[in-house]
């Protein structure tokens, strides 16, 4: 693999806090966590498989090469966002173009750097050396989903 190119569909979700609930049990605060991770690793063997035919799940990562990563995270607009009425589907003057609100980018790639190891797309995210990252509402990047979800691009780093 030197490049593989995966959507996933569902609500981005933010991986990082949580809780303590007695004895030394952590959880995570956010139960979208696992949803998300699912849906990652899912995508990763399902594009993994796609490419590949009948040749099982792809090309196995090089344990010792590094990757670069690129995602951009569409989030769905809270329902503030818009209208009401007859023109519910229509987005109010002041809504902001960026979320530059929760959740925070770096814990959304938390999440989705440990989808990608699940699915077998890296072998630990550690070999990932280079991030480019972005949060967005539907349209507002040019690599924008028509609805919440990733596009996430890995791309080997050949010496």
């Amino acid at each position: 693999m030197s490049e593989l190119v995966v959507v996933v569909y569902g609500r981005p979700a933010p991986q990082g806090s949580k809780r303590h609930v007695g004895h030394g049990v952590l959880i995570e605060s956010s139960k979208h966590v696992r949803p998300w991770r699912d849906a990652v690793k899912a995508a990763v063997i399902e594009t993994r498989h796609r490419h590949d035919g009948d040749h099982g799940d792809g090309e196995p990562p090089d344990p010792r090469a590094p990757y670069e990563l690129a995602v951009v995270f569409t989030l769905p607009r809270p329902t503030s966002h818009y209208r009401t009425g007859k023109n519910a589907n229509t987005l109010r003057a002041n809504a902001p173009e960026q979320p530059a609100v929760n959740p925070d980018l770096d814990k959304l790639l938390r999440s989705t750097l440990d989808g990608l190891a699940d699915g077998g797309a890296v072998v630990n995210d550690s070999r990932i050396t280079t991030i480019y990252a972005a949060k967005c509402y539907p349209g507002g990047h040019f690599d924008a989903l028509d609805s919440p979800g990733a596009l996430i691009v890995l791309r080997r780093v050949d010496p």
